[in-house]
């Protein structure tokens, strides 16, 4: 008797209750580990993390998911180079929304036996004794004794915690790399198909803010608006205060002196370092108006008159047949033509890559008084807007 009450609840012999809230804390240190540890620091370096808080999350990972560092860090760095292209490890504009949503384990699986991958994109990871002779070499070991370990704590349905914990991260991987590339909305005209799927990074804790991240993919910070919340940075914030954590980067830091009537070389630079927000700003303060202000001549439903603006702010790389067809009639009307042509010259800026400052800031200027030139007030602000940047002080 003692045995059959033993096997049905553990060691701790938990309520239904006290079970689930522990299934809950146990997979959101989970979520943690992947996004503060594995996502956030190992690879994209946003952050620095103190020796033990690294190993722990490096152990917890091995232990509760059977993943690599150098695996997972060059996956993911990989699917940042290759973006919705098809060496892209999980595109759902390439493979399918349904592919990467069921079988997203399997697909990172292949990328991560690709000795060639590790090599180029595993670089900085770990590869001390304990990664070579224990994690790598016993990467299932740690699993096996997570489940031994359920059980004994847990009894029998110690089996279901153990599943749970184990299929939680393949699960929500598949909703940020399927859902996050294909529905939601966005904030910044990236040049790949990330979405944000909700304003309240809780859940997966802050990676719902996808379409930020890839935005600044090197920010320690995914939360960009004041109404959206990325958990993730709260326990960054939390490791700080504790002296166990120390962000490096939190997406681009710019100022405004509105008194600046010359677009100089600061400006310029900060214009670069602030290029997506100023892409988005555009979008707002120059397409939308203009949107308003001549919707009489859009043919069509009052659908078109909503699709109108994003039409005219999307990269043309991410329209299908049908939206190119419908931006065609939108810029037959001269006003849309003139915002949606002053956006791409102002987009090919950004792209220089082999200008160097003066040569952006004269290219800037040159924009500028071509925007002032045809007479739209909205385009006259905006230029006045781009003119007051600058870096701030303690940046120069």
């Amino acid at each position: 008797m003692e045995i059959l009450n033993f096997l049905s609840g553990g060691v701790l012999d938990l309520s239904i209750g006290a079970l689930l809230i522990v299934m809950l804390v146990l997979t959101h240190i989970t979520v943690v580990s992947v996004t503060v540890y594995f996502h956030r620091f190992s690879a994209h370096r946003a952050l620095d993390l103190h020796p033990v808080l690294q190993h722990f999350f490096r152990f917890w990972l091995w232990f509760a998911t059977g993943m690599l560092t150098k695996e997972w860090t060059a996956v993911h760095r990989k699917h940042h180079a290759e973006c919705e292209t098809a060496e892209d490890p999980h595109s759902p504009q390439v493979q399918g929304l349904s592919e990467i949503l069921w079988r997203q384990t399997e697909a990172y699986q292949r990328c991560a036996a690709q000795p060639e991958v590790l090599a180029r994109y595993g670089v900085g990871t770990p590869d001390d004794w304990l990664e070579r002779n224990l994690y790598t070499k016993y990467s299932y070991a740690g699993i096996t004794l997570l489940l031994m370990l359920d059980v004994l704590l847990f009894g029998v349905i110690g089996i279901t915690v153990w599943a749970i914990q184990l299929v939680w991260i393949p699960v929500l991987g598949g909703v940020i790399n399927g859902i996050g590339h294909y529905w939601g909305y966005r904030n910044f005209e990236c040049p790949d198909a990330a979405r944000n799927i909700v304003p309240w990074g809780i859940l997966i804790g802050g990676e719902e803010l996808h379409n930020n991240h890839h935005t600044y993919a090197n920010s320690a910070k995914l939360s960009v608006k004041r109404w959206e919340f990325d958990i993730g940075w709260l326990w960054i914030r939390v490791f700080q205060f504790f002296g166990l954590a120390r962000p490096l980067v939190r997406g681009p830091i710019v100022s405004r002196e509105e008194e600046k009537a010359v677009l100089d070389t600061d400006a310029a630079a900060a214009l670069i370092n602030d290029r997506f927000n100023v892409m988005a700003r555009y979008a707002d303060h120059v397409i939308a108006p203009t949107v308003k202000t001549y919707k009489a001549k859009i043919a069509g439903s009052r659908v078109m008159l909503r699709r109108a603006k994003r039409l005219l702010c999307r990269q043309e790389l991410l329209l299908d047949d049908r939206s190119r067809d419908r931006l065609r009639a939108l810029i037959e009307v001269p006003e849309f033509r003139t915002v949606y042509e002053l956006r791409l010259k102002l987009q090919s800026i950004w792209e220089q890559r082999t200008g160097s400052l003066e040569d952006i800031t004269h290219a800037l200027k040159r924009w500028s008084a071509e925007a002032e030139d045809t007479g739209s007030q909205a385009l006259a602000d905006f230029v006045c807007e781009l003119r007051s940047y600058a870096l701030p002080k303690n940046a120069i």
